[in-house]
């Protein structure tokens, strides 16, 4: 389907087509290139921030791989959850290609499932929550373009000079299945807040600014605290404007978890800043591996230059082979540093 997208004070009018191309006679669809992109993206930067973590790249990769599976299949049953008698089918419930997936579902699967992913890679959990967490800005970023190509996830009414009108925003809201029950004014004919835009230019927003902090950081755990306070603070404001939130009840779903987000965030980030105050954050790099004794690991302090990788390499052939003459008894020959 194409969409006449225009934003009239602006004078911008462009078509939008929601299949980027056709395979076979199988339609792709931007909704799905452009969360695609912001994996890959997200996926890009990890591996090569990883190290500054104190996580190994190649495991870092293997997390993201499952978690991004639980990742979406969370975010679908979230958003099936709150309207299941809606579809027919058990497949009408599990396909995508039509968009309708819910944000806070793929965040609750993904660090809901980090304990489990960190274990299996034998990574530490609170660094590994803070890498995902920058990383998860990027790929809400870009994926959340693929709303604009499908035309939803879009706000009430508007008069700024933004406002954006397409005949997918007018036949939503002639339903007005969410909006009238509570009262909310709308008119089909006139623009509505892009609300896709304004969440995509936040969470770009927030990438750059953790970016810049990750030297900086206090604690393990600290980046995922502010991701969660950042985020909520947009969810908080930007779900009232939303046209199609997930209800229950009278109240929006992601806005309440926002609100708890929030709160819940910044006491523990006033809380534990105030208990490390003093220390200085180190950073520890876990070994894993065929004949990696557990437990074994380099450290360093934060804003120190990390370990090479042949340094890296070196240490984890000591650590093997110091687990080698223990098992056989001989008396360990090397130096651990």
């Amino acid at each position: 389907m194409i969409y006449h997208v225009q934003f009239p004070a602006l004078g911008i009018e462009l078509d939008v087509n929601r299949v980027a191309f056709t395979i076979g006679g199988m339609s792709i669809y931007w909704y799905g290139i452009m969360i695609a992109l912001g994996l890959g993206l997200a996926l890009c930067f990890g591996f090569l921030k990883a190290k500054s973590f104190g996580i190994d790249s190649d495991r870092f990769v293997d997390v993201v791989m499952v978690g991004t599976v639980i990742s979406v299949a969370c975010a679908r049953a979230f958003y099936v959850a709150m309207a299941p008698f809606e579809y027919e089918s058990v497949w009408d419930m599990i396909n995508m290609r039509d968009g309708g997936i819910a944000i806070y579902g793929a965040v609750i699967g993904a660090f809901g499932s980090a304990y489990f992913l960190a274990k299996w890679r034998r990574l530490k959990l609170l660094p590994l929550c803070d890498l995902v967490s920058v990383c998860f800005l990027i790929g809400q970023g870009i994926g959340r373009w693929g709303n604009f190509f499908n035309q939803e996830a879009f706000g009430t009414n508007t008069n700024l000079p933004w406002g954006m009108y397409s005949e997918g925003t007018n036949e939503f809201l002639k339903l007005a299945i969410v909006t009238a029950p509570n009262g909310v004014s709308i008119d089909p004919t006139a623009p509505v807040h892009p609300t896709f835009l304004y969440e995509s230019i936040w969470c770009l927003l927030g990438f750059l600014l953790l970016w810049a902090y990750m030297k900086h950081r206090k604690f393990d755990g600290e980046i995922f605290l502010m991701y969660i306070v950042w985020y909520g603070l947009e969810r908080c404001v930007v779900e009232g404007l939303r046209t199609d939130s997930l209800m229950i009840g009278g109240v929006r779903v992601s806005q309440m978890i926002a609100v708890l987000s929030v709160v819940v965030g910044l006491a523990l980030l006033i809380y534990l800043r105030r208990k490390n105050k003093d220390k200085a954050l180190v950073v520890h790099y876990t070994f894993a591996g065929k004949g990696v004794p557990e437990g074994a690991e380099m450290s360093w302090l934060l804003g120190e230059t990390p370990p090479t990788d042949a340094q890296l390499k070196k240490q984890r052939e000591i650590a093997i082979n110091l687990k080698k003459q223990l098992d056989s008894g001989a008396k360990p020959v090397g130096v651990w540093n």
